[in-house]
């Protein structure tokens, strides 16, 4: 799986993702890799010269969440993950997920023969913090409320990405990555991802996709 990741000017997040700059890139539609459901889900990615931009829609019934705090296990109810991986040449990657009601998880992973672990960032402040917002539709941003779907967007800095290597990225180089959705609206978990090679094993990293990006 690839995709062209395309060039823009830094814009502000709100959720909604109604910033001009997607009008310039196409939707990525994100494949059912786990459970069974009848929601869909899809992505946007966009860049700049300090970092990458990220807008998930989904489609829901119910916000199956609970008032997790920053940092918390927010893989345990429903979520947005996303995997990013830099330089080939280490497997150590980055995975950033945010819940429907807005809480992040930013952590760096080191993954050695399937044996890993996060570790959170260091000094997370200033231009090495994220910008992310939720937006609800037909709803409540509150745990376990009646919507129809929901959105987040957010923006990670490359500043984060510091001491990986082919950071920040150039034109026409190239990253590994996915984008997965978590909901647990059913009796087991659906799992969704942008590449489907890993299926439902999100840290198998050597199936991530490829984001290039454009002049």
């Amino acid at each position: 799986m690839r995709t062209i990741v395309k060039r823009v000017s830094d814009f502000q997040v709100n959720g909604a993702g109604d910033d001009p700059a997607w009008l310039t890139t196409e939707w990525l539609p994100m494949v059912p890799v786990g459970g069974s459901s009848t929601y869909t889900s899809r992505a946007k990615v966009l860049y700049s010269d300090s970092g990458l931009y990220f807008l998930v829609d989904n489609e829901d019934a119910q916000l199956t969440c609970s008032d997790l705090p920053d940092f918390g296990d927010l893989f345990a109810e429903d979520v947005v993950e996303v995997f990013l991986w830099p330089y080939e040449a280490h497997p150590v990657y980055f995975e950033y997920e945010i819940s429907p009601l807005n809480a992040e998880l930013p952590i760096m992973v080191t993954n050695h023969q399937g044996s890993f672990y996060g570790w959170l960032p260091w000094h997370y402040d200033g231009p090495r913090c994220t910008r992310h917002a939720t937006w609800i539709r037909e709803g409540e941003k509150k745990p376990m409320a009646a919507v129809q779907g929901w959105r987040t967007e957010f923006f990670i800095p490359f500043a984060l990405f510091t001491g990986l290597g082919k950071n920040p990225p150039t034109p026409g180089s190239t990253w590994r990555g996915n984008i997965y959705r978590i909901d647990y609206d059913g009796d087991k978990p659906a799992q969704w991802a942008w590449c489907p090679d890993t299926g439902g094993n999100f840290h198998l990293f050597e199936k991530f996709g490829v984001l290039e990006f454009a002049e």
